[in-house]
C-alpha cells in the first residue's frame, strides 16, 4: 500500500546572513610572515531564516573580509529559499564572476553553502550527510596537523598528540625545504616516524603556496625520494600550487603518492589537475573553495578519475563538521584533518570532538552538520558573536 501523500516543506527564505571574524588564538601555520594570534583568518557565518532556525558554516580568509563579501552578496541571497543550498550557492557564483572569482567572494559562499546545508539538514530532519549521499561508514580517523619542527622537538611533538589518541599525523611548513638543507629535512622526517604510534602513518606538507616558495621540481622529486623510503603516506603541495606540469611530471616520477588542490577554488580549478594526472590525492577545502556543494562534486570528479579524495580542513570545529559529513556520503574516504590544538576547533563547540580508543571520530548523525557552537566560548573569540545566535 503506498503511503500518504507528505506536505510539502517550506520554503524558508533567508532574512539576514551574518559574520563573526575571529580573533585572539589564531594558530600558527608555519608561513613565512607568521600568522599572529590577534590577526584574523577564520570567521563564522550564520544564516538565518523567517523560519526561525539558523544554519552554520565557516571562512577560510580574514574575517574583515567575509563581512564585506555579504554586502556585495545580499541581493543574491536575501529572501531566497534556505533549502536549496546548490541552487542558492550558483546563483551567488553565476552573478559575482566579474568582481573576483574564486577570491573572497567564493571563500564567502563556501561558508553560507555550509550553513544552509545545516539548514536543510535541520528541516528535514536529516544528518547531512545522509543529504548529500548517504551513511557509508559511522567513523572515520583525523590525523593530527602539525607544524614543522626541527628534529630534536619534533619527535617530541608527535609523542605529545599521540598521547591523547592520535593515530596518524601530518606534518608541514616550518623550516623543511627553506634552509637548503636536505640533511635536516630528512632529519625531521625520522624524527616524527620515529615517535609514532605503532602502525600509526605520517604524511608530509612541503606548504609550497608559502609566499618566495624557494624550490622546483628538483628539489621536489629529490625529496619525493627520501619520504618514499620512509614509507611516508603522502606528500603534499611539493611545488608551487600552479604549477600543473611539474605537478604531472612529479607525481608520474614519485615513488610516494602526489597530493595538493588546498588554495584551488571552485570545481573548474580542478579539472586538469585531476583529468591531467596532477594528483594522486586531491585536497580541496570546504571553508574556500564554495562549501559542501563544490567539494562533493570535486570529491565524485576525482573519484571517476582515480584519484584519491581527502579534504583539507586546517581550519574551524564548523569547518571539520561539514569534512566529517562529506566523508560518510562518499565511498572510499579514510581521513579528516584536524589541527593540533587551535582553540577554534576544540573550544568553541557545546560537545567537542572527542577521539575514541581507536583514534577515530563519530560521524554525527543528527539534523544537520550535527553539532553546535556554545555563544560564551564563541565570545571569546570575536565581538559579533551574539549576532549568530
Amino acid at each position: 500500500m503506498p503511503l500518504a501523500p507528505r506536505d510539502n516543506i517550506g520554503p524558508v527564505r533567508i532574512t539576514r546572513i551574518v559574520a563573526a571574524p575571529l580573533f585572539g588564538e589564531s594558530p600558527k601555520g608555519g608561513w613565512s610572515v607568521e600568522i599572529k594570534a590577534e590577526d584574523s583568518i577564520h570567521a563564522l557565518i550564520a544564516v538565518h531564516t523567517d523560519a526561525g532556525i539558523t544554519g552554520y558554516g565557516s571562512v577560510f580568509t580574514d574575517g574583515r573580509l567575509v563581512e564585506a563579501a555579504l554586502d556585495v552578496l545580499e541581493p543574491y541571497y536575501r529572501g531566497e529559499n534556505a533549502l536549496e543550498p546548490e541552487r542558492v550557492s550558483e546563483k551567488m557564483h553565476q552573478n559575482t564572476f566579474w568582481m573576483g572569482r574564486g577570491g573572497t567572494l567564493t571563500h564567502a559562499v563556501s561558508g553560507i553553502d555550509i550553513a544552509l546545508w545545516d539548514i536543510l539538514g535541520k528541516v528535514t530532519g536529516l544528518s547531512v550527510g545522509r543529504l548529500m549521499g548517504g551513511r557509508h561508514r559511522e567513523r572515520v580517523m583525523p590525523y593530527c596537523s602539525l607544524l614543522m619542527e626541527e628534529p630534536a622537538q619534533m619527535g617530541d611533538e608527535i609523542v605529545r598528540w599521540r598521547e591523547q589518541g592520535f593515530r596518524a599525523f601530518k606534518i608541514g611548513w616550518g623550516p623543511f625545504g627553506r634552509r637548503d638543507d636536505y640533511r635536516n629535512d630528512e632529519a625531521i622526517v625520522r624524527a616524527a616516524k620515529d615517535a609514532l604510534p605503532p602502525g600509526g602513518r605520517l604524511m608530509v606538507d612541503a606548504g609550497a603556496s608559502d609566499a618566495y616558495w624557494p624550490n622546483g621540481l628538483k628539489w621536489a622529486l629529490r625529496t619525493a625520494d627520501m619520504l618514499a623510503d620512509h614509507d611516508v603516506d603522502w606528500f603534499e603541495e611539493a611545488v608551487k600550487p600552479d604549477a600543473l606540469e611539474d605537478f604531472i611530471t612529479l607525481r608520474r616520477e614519485s615513488r610516494v603518492p602526489i597530493s595538493g588542490g588546498e588554495v584551488l577554488t571552485r570545481r573548474q580549478s580542478f579539472i586538469p589537475f585531476i583529468t591531467q594526472g596532477a594528483f594522486d590525492i586531491v585536497q580541496p577545502d570546504v571553508t574556500k573553495v564554495g562549501g559542501l556543494s563544490e567539494q562533493r562534486r570535486i570529491a565524485w570528479l576525482a573519484q571517476d578519475f582515480g584519484v584519491r579524495y581527502v579534504g583539507h580542513g586546517w581550519n574551524t570545529a564548523l569547518g571539520i563538521a561539514a569534512d566529517l559529513q562529506l566523508s560518510t556520503a562518499l565511498p572510499n574516504v579514510d581521513l579528516v584533518e584536524y589541527i593540533a590544538g587551535s582553540a577554534y576547533v576544540d573550544n568553541i563547540m557545546a560537545r567537542p570532538f572527542k577521539l575514541d580508543a581507536d583514534g577515530m571520530l563519530a560521524i554525527p548523525d543528527t539534523p544537520g552538520l550535527g553539532v553546535a557552537l556554545d555563544p560564551d566560548r564563541v565570545a571569546r573569540y570575536t565581538p559579533n558573536a551574539k549576532a549568530l545566535f
